[in-house]
């Protein structure tokens, strides 16, 4: 059984970095694009970035493009969400996410597209 499980949010101040972490387990990881989406109070949830098995493609929404990176450490089974210049539009819950077939050479977006998803972890931003 797949899981995943997220890590590293909390309350930060307007300005500041956080590094989530979301560690995978239960099939080959590396095979698979992971994604990061996060859902806002009364918001629907919102692609953040992906990144494919190989690593070599990371894509973000004009929202953190240029503030937020996504990295993976395939040894470790873990996808990164490193976010700077934290904002008070970026308070959600942010999820990970899990890509539904294996090997595809392309991010997606789509959350449809996501097979399995981590319980989420809080961010809050204040000024």
């Amino acid at each position: 059984q797949v899981q995943l499980v997220e890590s590293g949010g909390g309350l930060v101040q307007a300005g500041d970095s956080l590094r989530l972490s979301c560690a995978a387990s239960g099939r080959t990881f590396s095979r698979y694009t992971m994604g990061w989406f996060r859902q806002a109070p009364g918001k629907e949830r919102e692609f953040v970035a992906a990144i494919t098995w190989r690593g070599e493609f990371a894509y973000a929404t004009d929202s953190v493009k240029g503030r937020f990176t996504i990295s993976r450490d395939n040894a470790k089974n873990t996808v990164y969400l490193q976010m700077n210049s934290l904002q008070p539009e970026d308070t959600a819950v942010y999820y990970c996410a899990a890509d539904r077939v294996p090997w595809r050479a392309v991010v997606v977006s789509n959350p449809a597209q996501y097979e399995y998803w981590g319980q989420g972890t809080q961010l809050t931003v204040s000024l």
